[in-house]
Parts: C-alpha cells; sequence; structure tokens
C-alpha cells in the first residue's frame, strides 16, 4: 500500500477547505506554498510544490532541515533538462505523501527503494531547489545568468572550510518530522547517479517555543525577530526577484548559506548583562535594551545615563540595522569536534599542540570549545550585494558578537522559480 492510500483519511478531509483555495491537499491559488491544511504535523500537513515560487521560501518555517549540494555530472543543457525534470517529478511525490518513481540507481527488481516514511503524514515537506554560478557555463543553457548570482567574497574574519561551501546545485528540505526530511533526502539522493555528486550537507532543527513566538538559538536568544512578514508587501520588496533580472528569473530569489559556528562555551562563561549587550536586546524577552517588547523598533539614539548609547557602537542588532532580507535559519548541533581533515586538531580554536593541555583556555572549559555546534544562517533576498554582503562587511569590521562566533561555510544559490503541474522546477530555464 503507497503512503498516499495510508494518508487517505487524513487528505480527505481536506475537501472543506476548498473554499480558501484548497482541493485535496492542492492549494488551487497561483501561490500554493504560504499556507498548510494543518498546523498539526501528525494531521497529514501537505504543502503544494506548486505556484509562481517554490515552496519553502514564503511557508511558515519548518521544524527540521537537511541542506543537500551538489556538483553537477551532467555536461549539457539536455542533460540538465532531463535531471530536473525526474527530480521534479519526486518532489511532487513525495510532498504528497506517494511513493517515489523507480530509479535507475537500484538494481532490477527494485521497483523503488525502501521507504522508511511509510505510515508518516508528509509533515508539511517542502524541496526547494536552487543553482549555483557553474550552472550556467554548461553549453546549451539559453537563459541568462541571474545579475546578481557570483560567489561570495571572503570576509574579514572567516574561517572558512571549503568542505561546506560551494556547489552547483542546493536542494532546501524542509518538514516537521525528521524521519521525513531523512527519507526525502534519499529520495532526492536516489535521482543523482549520472547526474550529480553530493558536495556537501548539513542538519538543522528548530526550537518550539511553548507560547509559540519566535525559536532560539544556541546562544538562547531569539533569532529572526527582525524577518518581513509572509504575505506583505515589505516581504515581496525584500524576497522576489527584482524587475531588472532576465525574464526566466521572473519569481524567484537568492540564498546566501553561512555556517556559523557558535563557542557556546566562551559564551556560557560571559556575564548575562554582558550577553545582551553583545546583541543589543534582552535574553529574556526578546525586546531591545532600548524596549519593551521584541518587536519595538530600536532607538539607536538612546543614551544612558553616563551618556554612553545604551545600544553599544558594536553592538549586534546596530551594525546589523538597516539590511533588510528573510532569515530562514536553523540550529545545528554536531557534537564534540574531535579532529579536522587529515587528523588534525581544529585550527580554529587553539594552536597549542596538544588542546586541552593544562592551562589552556579549552582545558577550563573541560573541552567544551570543541564543540561543533551553532547556526544554519539562511538568508533569502533579491539583492545579496545590498542585503547579505553589505551587511556582513559591516559586521566583520566591528561586531562585538563576533568574539563569540566563527563562520566555517560559505555558498549563494538562485533558487529557481515555482513551476506548474504541466512543468518542472528549471522549466523557465532550461
Amino acid at each position: 500500500m503507497s503512503r498516499r492510500a495510508l494518508l487517505g483519511s487524513a487528505l480527505a478531509t481536506a475537501g472543506g477547505a476548498a473554499a480558501m483555495g484548497f482541493a485535496t491537499g492542492r492549494l488551487t491559488l497561483p501561490n500554493a506554498e504560504t499556507t498548510r491544511l494543518s498546523a498539526d504535523p501528525g494531521a497529514g500537513t501537505t504543502i503544494s510544490p506548486f505556484g509562481a515560487h517554490q515552496a519553502g521560501v514564503a511557508t511558515a518555517q519548518q521544524q527540521y532541515v537537511t541542506l543537500v549540494a551538489a556538483d553537477l555530472a551532467v555536461t549539457d543543457a539536455v542533460s540538465l533538462r532531463r535531471f530536473l525534470a525526474d527530480v521534479s517529478r519526486t518532489i511532487v511525490a513525495i510532498v504528497r505523501g506517494e511513493d517515489t518513481p523507480p530509479s535507475s540507481m537500484y538494481p532490477d527488481g527494485a521497483v523503488t527503494p525502501t521507504d522508511f516514511a511509510t505510515g508518516l503524514s508528509p509533515a508539511g515537506l517542502t524541496v526547494t531547489v536552487g543553482v549555483g554560478p557553474g550552472v550556467f557555463a554548461l553549453p546549451g543553457v539559453a537563459g541568462e545568468a541571474p545579475r546578481r548570482l557570483r560567489p561570495l567574497p571572503e570576509f574579514t574574519g572567516d574561517h572558512l572550510d571549503p568542505r561546506w561551501g560551494g556547489g552547483d546545485l542546493l536542494f532546501q528540505i524542509c518538514a516537521d518530522d525528521p524521519q521525513v526530511v531523512s527519507a526525502a533526502t534519499r529520495a532526492v539522493r536516489a535521482r543523482m547517479p549520472g547526474s550529480a555528486v553530493i558536495r556537501w550537507t548539513q542538519s538543522g532543527f528548530l526550537s518550539s517555543p511553548h507560547d509559540g513566538g519566535t525559536p532560539r538559538n544556541m546562544f538562547g536568544h531569539k533569532d529572526g525577530t527582525s524577518n518581513p512578514r509572509i504575505g506583505t508587501r515589505e516581504f515581496s520588496d525584500v524576497v522576489w526577484a527584482l524587475p531588472d533580472e532576465p525574464s526566466w528569473f521572473r519569481g524567484g530569489t537568492y540564498l546566501v548559506f553561512r555556517k556559523i559556528r557558535m563557542l557556546t562555551a566562551s559564551w556560557d562563561l560571559t556575564a548575562r548583562d554582558e550577553q545582551d549587550a553583545v546583541i543589543g536586546r534582552r535574553r529574556g524577552d526578546g525586546a531591545p535594551l532600548t524596549g519593551k517588547g521584541e518587536f519595538d523598533a530600536p532607538d539607536l539614539d538612546a543614551v544612558g545615563a553616563d551618556g554612553t548609547p545604551v545600544i553599544a557602537a558594536d553592538g549586534h542588532i546596530r551594525r546589523a540595522h538597516g539590511f533588510p532580507m528573510l532569515r530562514r535559519s536553523y540550529t545545528y548541533d554536531y557534537g564534540f569536534l574531535t579532529a579536522m581533515a587529515g587528523g588534525s586538531p581544529d585550527p580554529l580554536e587553539h594552536p597549542e599542540d596538544h588542546p586541552h593541555a593544562p592551562g589552556t583556555k579549552d582545558h577550563h572549559h573541560g573541552g567544551h570549545g570543541k564543540l561543533d555546534v551553532g547556526l544554519l544562517f539562511c538568508a533569502y533576498g533579491n539583492d545579496p550585494d545590498r542585503q547579505f554582503i553589505a551587511a556582513q562587511t559591516r559586521l566583520a569590521e566591528n561586531d562585538r558578537l563576533n568574539r563569540f562566533i566563527q563562520h566555517t561555510g560559505s555558498a549563494i544559490f538562485a533558487v529557481l522559480p515555482g513551476f506548474g503541474e504541466d512543468g518542472y522546477v528549471g522549466d523557465t530555464l532550461v
């Protein structure tokens, strides 16, 4: 029995939602990605893959993500088109909870891979596809490259590991069930042999505050407070491709990825008042130091009794102010980092021959300085130069938070426009 059949009773309830543009799990309005059939991830939550924009951008953020970056093995636009069409058929099936199409990856007689998501709802699954700058060097790709798709520069203070950067393709796979995310990752990977090779993957999660508020990161602070609200004019103006982009890119956007390692051991040994000063917000309620509530606008002109700014000159929210973008980030926790590539100790923490030797900083932290935890920073916007690059340049110059973080991965992708029921992701390009 297919997963779709097992979900029949849950999906049958969707008929009552038809008045709002839904019909058996499919939104009939132009943009299908903004609303779910149910807020309960166990009740058959299904997000349509069709629309002017891909799902997974203007979609309420799910709890789990796996990012899969890959390098193309195809050498021409015809083969790329065939691959994208094949991947699209898989995406359409798995977001509905259906069995994946057969794959040439499996031996004769194995029609489908082991489906260890059998019986699970789609849990709000979305698969969002982006392309890197290298795609436009393929012979036969007729589409002009997006005007703002350029490799990111290396910023002052970066500690980039080449293992966590670049790529010709990106698949952002999100859902409210980690096993559904894992199964979807396997389904996408099954389409790659002969067409693409995985370059890197990253997986993360999102906290679920009991009050339904903004999630918190590994430093305990709310993350994403200043995001534009989905469905507003501000959101469209910040996220979706600008009018001067190539016509095929209409409905697309850019995704900047940064893997940010957070030095939680040092942070945990920092006084609470200093932590709040570093960010410029109170950890408890997320309010700026000049406000009473999380969504109060920070008063950057406010000064204290001693005449110094309430929000410090190097406070994070002051340095980041004025660069709107959609932050759709996730926390990651990979545990204890024993060694880097080649078996050598991690050079980012300590240059000592023995990183845990008595008298070293890490010795006093009990080895916690070797933890690889942090943020999978994902920022969507229509002008990376004026949004992310301008912001990160300013932050790298003088942000008090830099003492507690390390940027270790970096990549940029053009997120392809959405597609219709008779099309496939990337059909406006190839």
